[in-house]
């Protein structure tokens, strides 16, 4: 299978992985199983963190570089066809991040991996990351 993680699961599966259902967990760490990081979540990422809304032990540069290296994950760029998908979507999420992530598994027929209920109203194969409780208080 191959799969493109959500912002907040990708970062869940850096960090706090207890988050993300063990059922899940096992399932992206088989070997034939593809995960993907797309350009838009890095993007979402470099912002939040200049906004001094995300911490990171490392500038996203390095950051996203080696999380995508450690985990073997590939890397999804933006293509204008991703663009003009998203932006046809029927307005369900006013995110742009969500939107060109559920464009993305659309065009490139990946599952999406979220623990968003919002991105279920959209046509496209999604995988529930069932967020358990965070373990940080």
């Amino acid at each position: 299978m191959r799969y493109l993680l959500d912002t907040h699961c990708w970062l869940w599966l850096q960090t706090e992985p207890e988050r993300i259902s063990p059922s899940l967990l096992a399932t992206i760490a088989v070997r034939s199983s593809e995960i993907y990081l797309s350009a838009a979540s890095a993007w979402e990422i470099a912002i939040k963190y200049e906004a001094g809304r995300l911490a990171l032990p490392d500038p996203p540069e390095v950051y996203v570089a080696e999380s995508m290296r450690r985990t073997g994950a590939g890397g999804l760029a933006i293509s204008h066809i991703h663009a003009l998908t998203a932006a046809a979507l029927p307005p369900h999420h006013r995110d742009p991040f969500d939107r060109v992530l559920v464009a993305q598994a659309q065009v490139e027929g990946l599952t999406l991996v979220t623990a968003d209920p919002v991105l279920e109203s959209y046509d496209v194969a999604i995988v529930r990351a069932e967020a358990l409780p965070s373990s940080r208080t």
